[in-house]
Parts: C-alpha cells; structure tokens; sequence
C-alpha cells in the first residue's frame, strides 16, 4: 500500500463512528414520529363544500400535506361509515386513515369471553347469524315476520351471550342495520342506510376483546375499550358480577403488557368507572364516563337541558369530586345556538371544563349527509345545519371553543385532516 492510499484508508476510518451515528440515528428519528396517514378524498370533498371565511382557508392551506396519526382522531367502531363496525377490516381501515386511539366495545360470550360488538344484542343487525340456521335457532327471540296487514314489525333478537365463543367466531360481520318491515330473513338483513354502502362488507372478520389488543398493539395505537351494558340479568349464570366483568376488561389489558397510559376505559355506567377509579386506579385516572342523557334512547333523560344546571344529575362537581377526570357527552350536548344563530359551546360543556372535567366527543360522521338537519347528533343546533361541510363547522367549535381532547368518528379521516392542519397531535 502507498503512503497516500495508507492516509486515505486512515482518514476513511476515522469518519466511519461519525457515518454510523448518523444512520443509526436515521431509523430512531423516523421512528418517533407519528406514521403517515391515507386520507382518501372525503375530508377535501368537504373543505370545497364549506362556505368561503377563515375555516375554509384554514383548512385548504394544509391540503397538500403531509398527514399524521392523531390521538385527537379516535376510531368509533373503527370506520363504521364504509366498513362492518367492530370488524379486523374496520379497524385496519381506521388506523390507516390516521385515529391514534381506537375502540372495541366490550361484551361477553355465553361462555363469558370477551368480544368487539357495539351492544351484546345486536348479533341479528350486524352480522350475519340470521343466514346460519344452526347458530339462528339459539337466538334469545327467533326472527318472526312483520305482518302488514296489523302493522307489526318483524322480531328477532340474538345476542353474544346466546352463542359460545366457538360459535361466535362462524359469524361474519354485515353493516349494521335491518328491514323491520320483512317477511324474510333475506329482507331483514338487507337495511344497510343508503348513504352508508355495502361495497366493503364482503368479509367482516369478527374479533375478541383479546385480539383487538394485539392488533391495535401492532398499529402503534391507544386503546378505548368501552364496557358495554349487560342485557342479561347480572350476575350472570348467579356468579358473573358486574364487577368481576369491568375487572376482566381490565386484566386483558395487564395480561398482554400495556402500559396504563395508553388505555381508556369507557363506561355509560357511573359504577363503572368508579370502580376503576378505586379498584385499578392506574387504569382509572383515564376512565371516561361516557354521557348520553340528552339521548335518543332509553339512556335519554327527558328533563335534562344543556342550558340548566339543575336538570344535570349528577352535577358536574359531584363528577370531579367522585375522581372523575374524563366526560364523553354526545356531540348536542356540548354546543348550542346563540342569539346570532351561531354554533357556541352549551353551558354543559363550560360547566365541566370549568370543574376540570377533560371532554371528549362523540360521534362524528353518523348522520347521513346533513342536507336534513343532520338528527341526533346535531340536534342542538339543527336549524343552522344544512349541508356536509358543517361537520368541519361542529368539528371547529368543539376543537376551539369547547376544547375537547378527542372526537370519535365513523370516518377518522375526516377528524385527522382537521387535526393535522390545526396541530392537533
């Protein structure tokens, strides 16, 4: 070797510590940030809607991107606009459109498993046990016809507790919705909304309690599990607890490793969260105590109002001194109208924040296309909705003048294009 081909090779190594730091330090960097999210075309498609003003501006300087996961975005049911709800592919779909929090709402099997499903009776509107005779014949009330001569709609109800785990996972995932005025199983099924599609529900992969944990763990996600009311009698089979069922939520969660910080347990049932709140308070200082006493259904309280406090019961400082910390109301029930018909936060949502209440929404993305007022989740300010973009108005005035910490939506992409371009992580 020659003197300068020997200085060469010297100099050569004495960078070579500096060029490793440096690509070692490529992969760790591109690690801590969020990965990129696919948004599809809905969230431009209602930017262009929005009236001209600020909002549209706002939102139509960020177009190009790039876009990330939030945790602002939470995943309802995973993307239950286009996909069977609480399904491996509606999960999939969610965290690709960029939530950074996903949902599986928790029941039990007959054989007390825990499994995804949005209510413990709902198996005859959301999957496709109706078409499985082996399976339909265990249901809780076996379909009946409706009779269009008296007016009756047809009847069925089939629930996860009337099926073992084992017979369970024969099912597969529909849209959720049902034909109550059918004379058959074929018709029954067929009640898929019509601006919901059936384009997407070709497999429905059902999953367990369990398996949702491993995949959102995979996705790099949070988790909101959210206990879902029993509807049987408690305890179930004379042993099965309320209580014992709110822990093994929990333990599915310290049996695979997650850490506490990155689950939040969810309860329509103040005992609920309570319970977490003594019993696993590492898992309980994030419980949300979801709210639906403005409801459309049996939930409802019909003296509640968002204006009065004294309809509010409990109040919310009797929440926060229970060591409640997080609220989840329905979306009505944190905005009103003022006297300029202008969306504003509702007296509900200051009093809690004022309490030191954390908020969080739900659900965006669930009322068809808004040119009727939008229903339920818009019915505190129906007279000023008219079109699809004001789910971008709602959304603005949750984010800026409520504060919530979180909305849930059955099309995350939408909630993570607004929080990509107002720096919502």
């Amino acid at each position: 070797m020659t003197g300068d081909r020997f200085h060469l090779w010297l100099r050569t190594l004495a960078l070579l510590p500096a060029v490793l730091l440096a690509l070692t330090a490529l992969p760790a960097q591109a690690q801590s940030e969020p990965p990129q999210a696919q948004l599809g075309p809905r969230p431009f498609y209602l930017v262009d809607d929005l009236d001209p003003g600020p909002l549209k501006d706002r939102l139509k300087a960020c177009e190009a991107g790039p876009f990330q996961r939030s945790s602002f975005s939470i995943a309802h049911r995973g993307a239950p606009l286009q996909f069977p709800e609480h399904t491996r592919e509606a999960y999939m779909a969610g965290a690709r459109m960029g939530a950074g929090i996903m949902e599986c709402d928790v029941t039990f099997t007959r054989d007390r498993e825990l499994v995804c499903r949005h209510d413990q009776c709902d198996l005859h509107t959301s999957t496709d046990i109706l078409s499985r005779p082996e399976l339909a014949k265990k249901c809780s009330v076996p379909f009946s016809p409706a009779d269009p001569a008296t007016g009756r709609k047809a009847q069925v109800k089939c629930c996860t507790s009337d099926l073992t785990l084992a017979e369970f996972r024969q099912l597969r995932g529909k849209m959720d919705g049902a034909n109550e005025n059918a004379i058959s199983v074929v018709d029954y099924m067929k009640g898929t909304p019509g601006w919901r599609t059936d384009l997407y529900a070709t497999t429905g992969t059902l999953m367990t309690h369990k398996e949702s944990i491993a995949l959102f763990k995979s996705f790099g996600v949070k988790f909101t599990p959210e206990l879902k009311q029993p509807r049987v009698l408690m305890p179930y089979d004379g042993t099965y607890t309320q209580n014992a069922y709110a822990q093994q939520m929990i333990d599915d969660y310290k049996d695979a490793g997650i850490a506490p910080s990155q689950v939040f347990p969810q309860s329509f049932l103040l005992r609920d969260v309570l319970y977490w709140i003594k019993e696993e308070p590492a898992f309980g200082v994030q419980a949300v105590l979801l709210d639906e006493r403005l409801g459309s259904s049996a939930e409802k309280d019909k003296d509640f109002d968002v204006q009065k406090p004294e309809t509010w019961k409990p109040g919310m400082k009797e929440l926060a001194d229970a060591g409640v910390k997080i609220l989840a109301p329905a979306l009505p029930m944190m905005v009103t109208l003022d006297e300029k018909q202008q969306i504003v936060p509702s007296r509900f949502a200051l009093e809690a924040k004022a309490a030191g209440l954390k908020l969080i929404g739900w659900s965006l993305e669930r009322s068809g296309t808004l040119t009727d007022g939008g229903g339920y989740y818009y019915s505190t300010i129906k007279p000023v909705i008219r079109k699809p973009s004001d789910t971008y108005r709602l959304l603005d005035v949750l984010a800026r003048d409520v504060g919530v910490i979180g909305v849930f939506s059955d099309w995350p992409a939408t909630t993570t294009f607004y929080a990509n371009c107002m720096g919502l992580k």
